[in-house]
């Protein structure tokens, strides 16, 4: 059976380490908040210039001028820092940043990601996912593995436009986890979904990788 959303980011969870800076993509990597391992030190950073994120709010409680750079409504700790978004890229941009999960639309087998825009469709802006392929030391990409139309999103090569390349280490499906050693190295299939065989992956996976 696949994994669902909240088990993909139970995975990525596993890449924490305690006294790591991480920073969380839109979509299914925020949900990666609610499984930081109990007792472990890790604090959660945003690009637009804070340091230290809770939870989500309960119902009610949102506080509209706490968002996240998703926009969405979050809570603050005691141990919570503000600063502007210029300190906040600097951060990112200064290597000072550990571990980064973000969404993707694509992903190639030599590791270069496209997760910010399709051509013809209205985009907001790229954000900052572009400073985080370039300034995070470890990037970890949590995403369905096919497309609405079926498309393998694991591919040779990416068609749509790159958010940065050779710069994935680890990618989380509902399938699959691949990974790789090295940013030289190709990627490996390391775990599969319980009642999933390497056979259907492969079927459903144009980019070729190791088993």
């Amino acid at each position: 059976m696949p994994w669902t959303q909240d088990q993909m980011a139970a995975k990525a969870a596993q890449e924490l380490k305690d006294g790591y800076y991480v920073n969380l993509g839109i979509g299914i990597p925020t949900l990666v908040a609610n499984y930081i391992p109990q007792g472990m030190d890790v604090v959660l950073q945003s690009e637009n210039g804070m340091l230290g994120m809770g939870p989500f709010p309960f119902e009610g409680e949102e506080d509209p001028d706490l968002i996240n750079a998703g926009k969405q409504t979050i809570t603050q700790l005691p141990s919570s820092s503000f600063f502007s978004s210029a300190d906040s890229f600097g951060m990112i941009r200064g290597g000072h940043i550990n571990l980064s999960v973000l969404g993707a639309l694509e992903v190639a087998e030599n590791g270069d990601l496209a997760n910010w825009m399709v051509p013809g469709k209205m985009v907001k802006g790229m954000g900052g996912a572009m400073d985080l392929v370039a300034g995070v030391r470890r990037v970890v990409v949590v995403m369905e593995h096919n497309a609405k139309d079926g498309a393998a999103k694991f591919r040779p090569r990416c068609d749509l436009p790159l958010t940065g390349a050779n710069c994935v280490d680890m990618l989380i499906t509902e399938l699959a986890v691949f990974e790789r050693p090295d940013r030289h190295s190709p990627f490996r299939l390391i775990e599969l979904a319980p009642g999933v065989n390497a056979e259907h992956v492969q079927a459903k996976t144009t980019a070729r990788f190791l088993f």
